[in-house]
């Protein structure tokens, strides 16, 4: 006998929230052609005539539908009719390489491709065996919707069907497919929304910068209407005048992005008085930047995650006990990791799988389990998965209360004389120095220490080798202090705006240090 209600936990409950408690909030198209806004309750009319289009076009329960478009309120329809179809929405990189593009929708097995106009050649280009059909988000669909009317008998939906799939970076190898659930997203969204976590609420205007095609667009799709926050998209222009601009013009009070986003934008930041919360995510937020924006009155919000992990599933915010300690004690913290989110569990443990002590000081892998983190790959990858529990690749030191610090990725330590230096915090402490837009440290070998630190960076104005190691000297340790400064126009990034180490190194392929 049960005592509560059984109700599935799936995108249609999020969906119901959207259109009838907050059909009145607004969602707002801020792209390159214009401005348009449109409320949840006509979204949601779309949405379910879009639903019918999929029906006649003979998408059925279990089929994988992709999507090839920048961030927009088009973009945001597919994300719920997709699954109340009972489909799967395939979120398709579109910064992805030809190859990798023609594996990931292969891989995927999609039957339809939805594409932004402006991208929508591209594909032509390419070999899909498995797709029947390309559309377009302009022209194709609005005919179809205009023709369609709303389905008014949706699929029975169960909180173990799949509803969304996102392919991994792809940073060691060809991508890696996540399948997510009715049940998954649905959790994701409702921890997502906790005071203790990305803390939405109705009274937000939520910026996206993070591309819906990447990572679920880090649930904000789904966590933002669910809590009535409006989200205003920007399309493919991130420029910081851009977003500059958008936030101004629309009183954004909340955004997520990569560091480099907010690097750029900066400069532009103290005059965009709405703007409260930025989430960074993606690289490690570099201490300067923290500080940069807490001097303007905007905080940096840190989350970490993965496309594993659906993907936030961490935020570093101060916990009680940090209370009574100084601006400078208290950036320090913030610069930290965080706190697994609840309902998730962390561990670190070492290169035999053993767990290791949460005294601040061991450093291991970081491994975490819990219901909207993938416990196996589109086509089964097992490796990366034990016992329910992710292998990050992670390396993080876990303090006495669960509140932990990533070091680094496990492949971009630099071991040096038989010691291991962090890139992730030599960069951070490199980024401080004022003439430094870029930093990313890459271990190069040394006929004496194995490995040494060199900086690759971009840089606002002119620094010499010299110059960087004084500035660096009592910041870090002395073993620590790079070896080589190279300097570059912009340093190599990958689809989604981290630095592309892969590229780095091959670039330094022929340096070797004494």
């Amino acid at each position: 006998m049960s005592y509560m209600g059984q109700q599935p936990l799936t995108v249609r409950t999020i969906f119901e929230r959207m259109r009838t408690v907050y059909g009145d909030n607004l969602v707002i198209d801020a792209l390159p052609e214009g401005t348009t806004r449109t409320t949840y309750r006509a979204l949601a009319d779309r949405v379910l005539r879009l639903v019918t289009v999929l029906q006649d076009l003979g998408v059925r329960p279990g089929d994988r539908v992709g999507s090839f478009a920048n961030n927009s309120s088009r973009h945001v329809e597919l994300y719920y009719a997709v699954p109340l179809a009972g489909a799967v929405l395939h979120m398709v990189n579109i910064r992805l390489h030809d190859d990798q593009l023609e594996h990931v929708i292969s891989d995927a097995g999609d039957i339809l491709l939805f594409s932004d106009d402006a991208l929508s050649d591209r594909l032509t280009t390419l070999n899909l065996p498995s797709v029947r059909k390309v559309l377009t988000l302009g022209q194709d669909v609005e005919d179809l919707i205009a023709e369609a009317a709303p389905c008014e008998e949706l699929p029975e939906l169960t909180e173990e069907m799949p509803a969304g799939m996102c392919h991994t970076s792809g940073t060691t190898g060809m991508p890696k497919a996540v399948v997510y659930t009715h049940r998954s997203t649905y959790l994701h969204a409702m921890a997502a929304c906790m005071v203790d976590a990305l803390a939405l609420s109705e009274q937000e205007r939520v910026l996206p910068v993070v591309p819906l095609f990447h990572a679920c667009g880090w649930g904000l799709p789904y966590a933002a209407p669910f809590t009535g926050a409006e989200l205003v998209l920007v399309g493919s222009d991130t420029s910081p005048a851009n977003l500059a601009r958008v936030i101004a013009e629309e009183e954004v009070t909340w955004a997520a992005g990569v560091p480099t986003i907010w690097t750029g934008l900066l400069p532009l930041a103290a005059d965009l008085p709405s703007l409260r919360t930025i989430g960074v995510g993606g690289a490690a937020t570099p201490r300067a930047l923290l500080e940069a924006y807490d001097r303007i009155g905007i905080t940096i919000l840190q989350i970490w995650g993965m496309t594993e992990t659906s993907p936030v599933a961490c935020t570093s915010r101060p916990r009680r006990r940090h209370h009574g300690l100084s601006a400078e004690e208290l950036l320090d913290v913030r610069a930290r990791t965080g706190t697994i989110f609840a309902g998730l569990e962390a561990r670190i443990v070492d290169a035999a799988g053993e767990q290791l002590p949460w005294d601040g000081e061991s450093v291991g892998e970081l491994e975490c389990r819990g219901p909207w983190v993938a416990t196996d790959y589109w086509g089964g990858s097992p490796e990366k998965f034990h016992d329910g529990w992710l292998r990050t690749g992670d390396m993080a030191r876990m303090e006495r209360d669960g509140y932990f610090t990533i070091v680094d990725r496990s492949k971009d330590l630099v071991k040096s004389g038989g010691e291991w230096i962090s890139s992730v915090q030599l960069e951070g402490a490199c980024l401080a120095h004022p003439a430094v837009r870029e930093a990313a440290v890459v271990g190069v070998p040394s006929r004496t220490w194995d490995e040494r630190p060199v900086v690759v960076a971009s840089l606002h104005e002119p620094l010499t080798l010299a110059e960087l190691r004084t500035f660096l000297t009592g910041r870090v340790a002395k073993w620590w202090l790079p070896d080589e400064l190279v300097v570059v126009e912009e340093v190599a990034k990958t689809s989604v705006g981290k630095y592309d180490k892969k590229v780095l190194r091959s670039q330094l392929a022929e340096m070797v240090l004494p």
